[in-house]
């Protein structure tokens, strides 16, 4: 599997931004995915050492419009960690 096929997008949201200040980055990955995998993406993206991976299986929501009920698709987050010093620019704010 590509790099770019294994991570989808980074997650822009509160909680996200507040681990950057860990330098933690929070991405969604591919679910079939694995953890070595998602270090090997990102280092290989971007240039830097990852020091750990976490995964989280997310369950699709379900939610109410007027036309009926419908589900959210399920996704799969990594939660990583980067080495003392290294950082990814694309997160950076101005």
């Amino acid at each position: 599997m590509a790099a770019r096929d294994v991570i989808i997008r980074p997650v822009v949201s509160e909680k996200s931004y507040e681990l950057i200040d860990e330098n933690r980055y929070t991405f969604i990955v591919d679910p079939d995915a694995n953890k070595v995998q998602i270090r090997q993406a990102v280092e290989e993206i971007w240039g830097v050492r990852v020091v750990s991976v976490n995964t989280i299986n997310r369950k699709g929501k379900v939610k109410s419009n007027r036309l009926g009920r419908g589900v959210r698709n399920n996704t799969r987050r990594a939660v990583v960690k980067l080495a003392e010093g290294d950082k990814i620019e694309l997160f950076e704010t101005r």
